[in-house]
C-alpha cells in the first residue's frame, strides 16, 4: 500500500486543524485550542488506483503547529513528505507576507515542487471575502490556491472551496 504524508502548515489560527479533521473525518474540536507540535491523522482510501490497478492508499496529515517556538522540530516534520498544504487567513495582512516562509523552509528547502504544494485561504464564516484572490508575492503567486470556508455546521451544509 502507498504511504502519502501531507504536512498542514501556516500561521496560528488559520484553521489547519479544522482541515484535517473534515479531511479525515475525525471529530470536530468546538473551541479553539492551538496545535502544540503536532497531530498526525491516518485514514486509508482503499479506491484509489495506481497504473490502472486497485491498490490503495494511506494517507498521513500532519497538522503542524503554527507557533514559531515549535521551529526546531521542523525538519522532522519534513521529513519524507510528500506535500505541503499551507493555509493561511487572507484577511490578515500579516499572513501574506509569513507564507512566504512557510513556502521557503517546507517547499524551497525541502526541494519539493511547486506541484506537491497548495495555498489555501481559509476565511472564517461572514467575512465576506471568500472569493477575492490576495497579492500574493512571487513564487506564492504561480502556486494553485483554493478559497475554502465552513459555512455554519459541516454536516449540514458542508464545505465550499
Amino acid at each position: 500500500m502507498l504511504i502519502a504524508k501531507i504536512l498542514f502548515v501556516g500561521p496560528c489560527e488559520t484553521g489547519k486543524t479544522v482541515w484535517a479533521n473534515f479531511l479525515t473525518k475525525s471529530s470536530d474540536i468546538a473551541e479553539y485550542n492551538p496545535t502544540q507540535g503536532v497531530r498526525i491523522l491516518e485514514f486509508e482510501n482503499p479506491y484509489a488506483t495506481s497504473n490502472n490497478k486497485g491498490t490503495g492508499y494511506e494517507s498521513e496529515l500532519w497538522d503542524c503547529g503554527g507557533d514559531p517556538k515549535f521551529e526546531s522540530f521542523w525538519p522532522a516534520l519534513m521529513k519524507d513528505s510528500y506535500g505541503v498544504v499551507i493555509i493561511f487567513n487572507a484577511d490578515i495582512p500579516s499572513h501574506l507576507k509569513e507564507i512566504e516562509m512557510w513556502y521557503s523552509c517546507f517547499v524551497q528547502q525541502q526541494f519539493l515542487q511547486d506541484s506537491q504544494c497548495l495555498l489555501t485561504a481559509h476565511h472564517k464564516p461572514g467575512s465576506g471575502s471568500d472569493k477575492a484572490n490576495p497579492a500574493l508575492a512571487p513564487p506564492l503567486n504561480k502556486l494553485k490556491l483554493v478559497h475554502s470556508n465552513l459555512k455554519g455546521d459541516r454536516k449540514r451544509s458542508g464545505w465550499s472551496s
